[in-house]
């Protein structure tokens, strides 16, 4: 009994998912018919020939072979460090650990690597503002921003965002304040204008945070499609906040 229900309500899932997608799809209305009166095998058939294209099933493929050939290569970068303990090694296999959520790791090794010639080495620090970034260990950032703080590369960085926030979050709204003042530019910067939104509303000053993102906004029209694509998820998070303060 349970068994037979079971089976019924997967065939009426089933049913549903064809028949919508089949709408929204505009396909011939033959399908419907064939679904409705051949619940199992014509949902089965709508799935195989409709869903699931050949450029779909390659990229569940591609998504499942992604998945093994991020294992498989910090498998094979750690044989590497291992066979080889080199500077180039250990930041490889830590620029892979971080990218795959392993944070812990990835500091580790990255602290390890500061040594010798590499002490101060820009790419490495770099990296290490990120990663503490990812575990909101605020107070770490902000000595190790401070070592490539005058690099001229450094201005328009993504790291120089984090240590902005990381100064928010250790009690130095001022020095915070005048990072952000620093990357506010028209036209470019979403993401340190959105962060530098998110300071003002965190501080009381609402009116000002939603302004700027306000502003944010109405430049997306004035973007190349590029520029939008690659921004969308800071305006995207701008008209939240936008939701949230009306």
């Amino acid at each position: 009994m349970f068994f037979n229900n079971y089976f019924y309500s997967i065939t009426i899932v089933l049913q549903a998912i064809c028949v919508i997608h089949c709408i929204r799809k505009g396909a011939q209305n033959n399908w419907i018919w064939i679904i409705i009166f051949l619940p199992l095998i014509g949902s089965l058939a709508y799935i195989f020939s409709e869903i699931f294209t050949d450029r779909e099933i390659q990229n569940v493929q591609s998504g499942i072979g992604t998945l093994f050939n991020r294992r498989g290569r910090i498998k094979r970068l750690e044989n590497n460090l291992r066979f080889s303990d080199t500077f180039n090694n250990r930041v490889a296999l830590a620029d892979a650990c971080l990218a795959e959520g392993q944070t812990e790791k990835a500091i580790t090794l990255y602290e390890s690597s500061l040594e010798g010639n590499f002490t101060e080495n820009e790419y490495v620090l770099g990296q290490l503002v990120s990663a503490y970034y990812q575990i909101k260990h605020y107070s770490d950032i902000i000595p190790i921003a401070q070592k490539i703080y005058k690099l001229p590369q450094f201005s328009l960085s993504r790291q120089h965002i984090l240590y902005a926030i990381a100064l928010a979050n250790t009690g130095q709204p001022g020095a915070a304040e005048k990072e952000f003042k620093m990357m506010k530019a028209r036209f470019s910067n979403y993401e340190a204008r959105f962060q530098y939104a998110r300071f003002m509303i965190a501080n009381n000053r609402s009116e000002e945070g939603r302004l700027l993102l306000k502003e944010m906004t109405s430049e997306v029209s004035h973007l190349s499609p590029r520029e939008r694509r690659f921004n969308r998820n800071w305006f995207t998070q701008a008209k939240e906040e936008l939701k949230k303060l009306s």
